[in-house]
């Protein structure tokens, strides 16, 4: 038996156009998907998922997924947390050369499903990573992120990045452009989450931006726009000491990208009302930068301040479910039990 975790992780800058190659800058948080995998003597695979915003589950399965557990919940929701613990398992059967592997896998969570935070990548590093070291093939970390980016590219029908499950096995701040994948040096941020207790659909978001995409020319400029945001971030990042708290300076400045970054999400549609109001709720709390993380149309929104004020305003904000502090993750995938 093998217990793994991975963080999630919320976006400083780039989601959506990292799709189509622009860079984007992810930085892994500490809150974390814990996956523990067990080998069994047959090929089914029986998965319990005590939490995963999802009310819990147990599923047993050989050879399919198509047996979904009555619970009560968004079947968008429920179809993707059952297609990524199956595309988990696929993955680290075909690294380790087991086909006829069968695990029992447990799965928690403190990561809310779907709401940007990185929860399916999380869970997708490690399973992969509890069950190949189960099965006695451990990965490095570039074959885990690679892995763990060809089940999400599965999952997805082909409209995942490569941030979210490669910032979940560095941790820290990364820098992603298509296949191009760095780990960043930067001082700890000061970041705020606020979350509503909703959930986008990543597939139908991502595919909407798409369109616009392809049918507007300005919507193409709004997308190499954030590209645009994403490499002044990045550049002003390249200048900090890692070493040290950030300056006053930075994260002003930082905030002001940040603010641009969202306003440019909104135009492209995948903002909504409630992501909307925490923004401006963080902003005239006196943080200096917010926007939305993730695919959007609901879940979280990050905010840079180093005081309480935006957490205390945002846990009185009509439609902000939770708020919290969330710390830089400065490792990823690790093993926990073994």
């Amino acid at each position: 038996m093998t217990t793994v975790s991975a963080p999630g992780k919320v976006y400083l800058f780039g989601e959506h156009a990292v799709v189509y190659g622009e860079p984007a800058v992810p930085c892994a948080i500490e809150k974390r998907a814990t996956v523990t995998a067990e080998l069994r003597e047959d090929d089914h695979v029986r998965v319990e998922a005590a939490d995963l915003s999802l009310n819990g589950f147990v599923v047993e399965y050989a050879g399919t997924t198509d047996h979904r557990p009555d619970v009560d919940v968004p079947q968008p929701l429920l179809d993707a947390a059952m297609g990524y613990i199956d595309a988990a398992v696929q993955q680290a059967r075909e690294a380790a050369d087991a086909p006829d592997a069968g695990f029992d896998i447990t799965v928690e969570s403190e990561i809310p499903l779907g709401a940007g935070l990185g929860s399916s990548a999380a869970v997708v590093v490690a399973g992969i990573d509890a069950a190949t070291r189960v099965l006695g093939e451990p990965l490095d970390l570039r074959e885990l992120a690679d892995r763990a980016y060809n089940a999400e590219y599965e999952v997805q029908d082909g409209q995942a990045s490569r941030a979210d499950t490669f910032c979940s096995t560095m941790g820290g701040a990364v820098r992603v452009a298509g296949d191009d994948c760095t780990k960043l040096s930067t001082p700890t941020l000061p970041f705020v989450v606020g979350f509503d207790g909703g959930a986008g659909d990543t597939g139908k978001l991502v595919a909407s931006v798409r369109e616009l995409r392809d049918t507007y020319e300005f919507a193409a400029d709004t997308v190499e726009a954030i590209g645009d945001i994403v490499s002044t971030g990045e550049s002003l990042l390249a200048e900090a000491d890692p070493n040290s708290e950030p300056s006053d300076e930075l994260i002003s400045e930082l905030g002001d990208l940040i603010n641009i970054n969202h306003g440019l999400l909104s135009a492209l549609g995948v903002s909504s009302r409630s992501l909307d109001t925490m923004v401006w709720a963080a902003r005239e709390a006196g943080a200096e930068g917010a926007k939305l993380t993730g695919a959007g149309g609901g879940g979280c929104i990050v905010a840079l301040d180093r005081t309480a004020e935006t957490q205390t305003s945002l846990r009185y904000t009509p439609g902000c479910e939770d708020s919290f502090r969330a710390e830089l993750a400065t490792e990823g995938v690790r093993v926990e039990d073994e």
